[in-house]
This record gives structure tokens, sequence and C-alpha cells, in this order.
């Protein structure tokens, strides 16, 4: 069963740091493109960062010089190491992959993970 799970979420302070893992449980190579998401509630849901095709990235404004974005694929598993943390961070992340496009848009994404919380205090 092909499956994205989420880990490393938790409550840290202001200026903190968390890093969030994604694990592709399934796949039998790593897909075109992965990219984190977040939402809080009542909130549209947002794109933080994309890793795709020989490692490119991109990083949401509010994530650039905070977050990076890698991939290791002795483990297919991707990760989101958080520094800097700020309360408007908070929020579920999710995991996403697009297996059947070069696309990193939300609509494109064929896999999603359940998320993971994040909660940053001042």
């Amino acid at each position: 069963q092909v499956q994205l799970v989420e880990s490393g979420g938790g409550s840290v302070q202001s200026g903190g740091s968390l890093r969030l893992s994604c694990a592709a449980i399934g796949f039998t190579d790593i897909p075109y493109c992965m990219s984190w998401f977040r939402q809080v509630p009542g909130k549209r849901r947002e794109g933080v960062a994309d890793i795709f095709g020989t490692s490119s990235t991109w990083y949401a404004t509010f994530a650039e010089g905070r977050f990076t974005i890698s991939i290791d694929k002795s483990r297919n598993t991707m990760y989101l190491q958080m520094d800097s943390l700020k309360p408007e961070d908070s929020a579920t992340y999710y995991c996403a992959a697009n297996v059947d496009s070069t696309s990193c848009t939300e609509s494109s994404m064929d896999y999603w993970g359940k998320g993971t919380l994040v909660t940053i205090s001042s």
C-alpha cells in the first residue's frame, strides 16, 4: 500500500527548531515532486516548499531562509528542517507527492499524508 506518513511535529517556543519527516512507503521510486503544505483551521492550505526533479527546490516567501527541504533517497524520506520558528508557523503540516506529472501544484498531488501538528508558542 502506497502512503505518506509524516512525523516530527510538536510544540516549541518561538525561535526554536523542528524537523519534519515524510516517509514515502510503498513507492518504487521517489516521486517527481514532493511537497510540504500547511493549513490553519479556517484558512486555505498553502504551499511551504517543494523538491522536484534532480533535487530542485522551491520555497514560499515566508519559508525562505528559515526552512530547508531535503530528500534522503536511500530512505525514501523527505524532510523539512524548520528554524527560527514563529507563532504564525503554527499549523498542521502535510506532505504530498506527485507521481504522474512534472508538476508541484496542490491540485496535481496524487498522495497526501494525514498531517503533523506544529505549535509555536510566543
